[in-house]
């Protein structure tokens, strides 16, 4: 009696298990209902300031779901029907309808945010203007029909992940004056086009790209160009003469140049940054630098110049900087000792007697017995005397508080935000 009591309050091993899967299966199916998020809810049952906000909700809510690294909980602020207060998305009035309001611009800059691909959202936003996305980890290819975006002007997606040839899409943007694409795996060549676009800025630093500065170059538009740390080769073709009347700021320094200065470089009037440093160019300096009146920074450090260091070239009203470092120059005159005194002239590691920091004797000697191979690279050498331009001593200097801020050498800096 007793044993059969038992048996029966002891289920089978059997009912055991069956009751254990129901259990687990049920309890299973609650954990999956606690974790899932909530789906946002229909564009259609949420109130929007305007039918134009309407239109870019999924378009945003579908790219959060892609992304997949978010340090700063960046996209926690992207619910609800108030896409204006978005962290990163900004409105603005369009353009075609100024009572109106619409999603103007974005801007990731330094969010860190991670997501495979940019297509499908940048541009999917009808009114978008400018995308800036600095300092993220973004990748795949710039969307092809962001050149169908009316009102769009600005593209910085520097310092991300985005590899392979140079942005082509970028071509058939009307208005673009901003590009920024430094700081990535950029490969290949830079298609011509991009220098006769009506840029002000383009800056193509740290990437891959390794060709031929093309020899029309001075046909280029922009104002603003930073060209350094890629493995651009060959010489700086003369035609950057031709750039006189756009180009500002230049920047070529840490590439695979070779041959000598140009002389035309010497009618870039508007020039105030021109950084060729860290080449392989070689030959002397034109005297024709002389002209540039409003350059601040020049700099030819790391390079093969040698001979003597033109008084002219001294005289440039509005020098702040002239490095000319890690070369082979062999004499200054007065009035480039004085820049030396004062800390405008930097010629360290050169061959001049008398000045501290120079190269030792035998290895200036053992440069200028091959100094004539050199000097065969230079087909224009009669021109490097010549002086295209009146130089006036008097000529005005800029007060100091009037001296301009580089804009170009910031975009060196890999996180800095421009």
């Amino acid at each position: 009696m007793g044993s059969h009591s038992i048996s029966l309050l002891k289920p089978s091993n059997s009912y055991i298990i069956f009751v254990s899967i129901i259990v687990l299966q049920a309890c299973h199916h609650l954990i999956i209902c606690h974790v899932m998020p909530p789906s946002p809810p229909p564009s259609q049952d949420l109130i929007f300031l305007d039918p134009r906000l309407a239109a870019v909700y999924p378009v945003i809510q579908k790219f959060k779901n892609t992304i997949t690294a978010d340090p700063l909980g960046i996209t926690n602020s992207w619910v609800g029907p108030d896409i204006c207060h978005y962290q990163g998305f900004y409105c603005d009035n369009p353009p075609d309808n100024l009572t109106a309001t619409a999603l103007a611009a974005v801007d990731f800059n330094g969010y860190h945010l991670g997501a495979p691909t940019l297509e499908g959202f940048v541009d999917q936003l009808p009114d978008l203007a400018i995308f800036h996305a600095n300092s993220n980890n973004f990748s795949g290819v710039i969307p092809q029909k962001i050149a169908q975006l009316p009102y769009f002007y600005e593209l910085d997606v520097s310092n991300n992940n985005f590899s392979g040839a140079f942005p082509a899409s970028v071509f058939g943007i009307t208005n673009l004056s901003f590009l920024d694409i430094r700081f990535n795996a950029f490969t290949g060549s830079v298609p011509l086009q991009v220098f006769k676009q009506s840029l002000d800025v383009l800056y193509i630093n740290n990437n891959n790209f390794m060709q031929k500065i093309p020899i029309d170059f001075g046909s280029t538009r922009v104002l603003y160009l930073t060209l350094a740390n890629n493995k651009f080769t060959g010489p700086i073709p003369r035609s950057i003469g031709n750039a006189s009347s756009t180009l500002i700021e230049v920047l070529f320094l840490n590439n695979q140049l070779i041959g000598c200065i140009p002389y035309e470089i010497g009618f870039l009037r508007k020039a105030t940054v021109f950084d060729a440093g860290g080449n392989y160019l070689t030959g002397q300096l034109p005297c024709s630098l002389g002209c540039l009146d409003k350059i601040e920074q020049l700099n030819f450090a790391g390079n093969y110049l040698y001979d003597e260091i033109p008084e002219v070239v001294c005289s440039m009203p509005n020098l702040l900087n002239l490095s000319l470092s890690n070369n082979y120059f062999n004499y200054i005159g007065p009035l480039c000792r004085k820049l030396v005194k004062s800390g405008v002239l930097d010629v360290r590691m050169n061959c001049i007697a008398g000045l501290p920091n120079q190269r030792p004797y035998y290895e200036c000697a053992k440069f200028y017995f091959h100094s004539f191979w050199f000097r065969w690279f230079c087909p224009w050498q009669y021109l490097m005397s010549v002086i295209p331009c009146k130089i006036n001593s008097t000529y005005p200097r800029r007060p100091p508080g009037a001296r301009t801020t580089s804009v170009t050498y910031p975009a060196l800096i890999r996180h800095r935000l421009l």
